[in-house]
């Protein structure tokens, strides 16, 4: 068995790509690392992190050029989990700039880290963990 391997990233479809990358790029201080249009299949990749794909596990955006009805979440993907130094500061920011934050910053229910929930403009959930 082989056990040389690596995640690379993990991929979200998206209803508009700008606002997508625009989200994650200011208010997570993600980068955008690489974006491609591939006119034949009608798609868009768009890639963001926090440094290059040989070293960092990265967000894969698809956009698919034809979608038009938002996607179903369904119930099988739970959500993105990021680090941050001060929770409480952070979603402070975030609430000021307009970001959704369904769980606010509180320790967890059965105790452990201190964690808050907020949701990105497709929805998906981003659980941000206390990370000094």
């Amino acid at each position: 068995m082989v056990h040389n391997f690596k995640m690379l990233h993990t991929m979200i479809r998206v209803m508009d790509l700008d606002v997508s990358i625009d989200f994650y790029c200011k208010y997570f201080s993600m980068s955008l690392i690489r974006r491609k249009d591939y006119p034949s299949g009608k798609f868009t990749l768009a890639f963001v992190g926090y440094g290059d794909e040989e070293n960092n596990t990265v967000i894969e955006f698809t956009h698919n050029w034809d979608q038009k009805e938002p996607y179903e979440m369904g119930t099988a993907f739970g959500h993105i989990a990021l680090g941050v130094p001060d929770i409480y500061a952070t979603c402070e920011e975030l609430e000021k700039a307009g970001v959704d934050i369904p769980r606010p910053p509180g320790p967890m229910k059965h105790g452990g880290s201190v964690i808050a929930f907020v949701r990105d403009p497709d929805g998906y959930m981003i659980e941000l963990i206390e990370k000094k």
